[in-house]
């Protein structure tokens, strides 16, 4: 999640099947961080190309009848991080960091919000923690946090601990989820103080529990 190198050149033009759909190939546009389906375009050799060269979703529009960056006219556009073909070769999943709502409704994607998923809603507070990095707007706990460092976090992380633990045991069930997620909230702020993200605590999550 932490990795903002530029995308890959792979797929290359030439590995894809264009047959099926006259020079086109579906390409589903996934959130690098949530997980969750943003949208879905179609790409022809160029537009695939253009995608890689650049780092930016580009599809072909098919109304303009030409290349097309997705947020040319918004600005929200969709920083490629992936980009993997399926098994037939013929249609296309890209991972990609979104600038701002992906949909021209205003909507972060065009298939509406999803349900409440834990995975999604932590990539997304990452997300929100990392914003607050960059603005340090003034009265902002979260950029008071980031700049008292990660040491003051730690102990913050500490003593929220603490409380989790102080209400699992009273069997509150609703206190102990809201102490919960204050724990995972400051977890998330000392992450982004040493530039960890979620996709890196699942990396090794999956690597002690892959199958034998």
């Amino acid at each position: 999640m932490r990795n903002r190198s530029a995308p890959l050149a792979e797929p290359s033009a030439k590995t894809i099947d264009w047959s099926k759909l006259g020079g086109l190939v579906p390409a589903i546009v996934q959130d690098v961080d949530t997980g969750q389906v943003l949208m879905l375009g179609y790409m022809d050799d160029a537009a695939l190309e253009e995608t890689c060269r650049s780092g930016l979703v580009t599809f072909y529009s098919r109304s303009k009848n030409r290349l097309w960056q997705k947020g040319e006219t918004s600005g929200n556009r969709l920083r490629v991080k992936d980009i993997r073909a399926d098994c037939d070769r013929d249609a296309l999943l890209v991972t990609a960091e979104p600038a701002g709502p992906t949909c021209h409704l205003g909507t972060e994607s065009c298939f509406g919000e999803p349900a409440v998923d834990g995975a999604t809603w932590l990539g997304k507070l990452a997300r929100i923690v990392r914003r607050r990095a960059g603005e340090m707007r003034a009265g902002s706990y979260t950029a008071q946090l980031l700049q008292a460092g990660p040491v003051r976090i730690a102990q913050k992380v500490g003593e929220e601990a603490v409380e989790v633990v102080l209400a699992s045991t009273t069997g509150d069930e609703q206190g102990c989820i809201e102490e919960i997620a204050d724990l995972f909230y400051h977890l998330t702020v000392l992450m982004e103080s040493r530039g960890i993200g979620w996709n890196d605590i699942a990396a090794v999550l999956k690597g002690r529990h892959a199958p034998s």
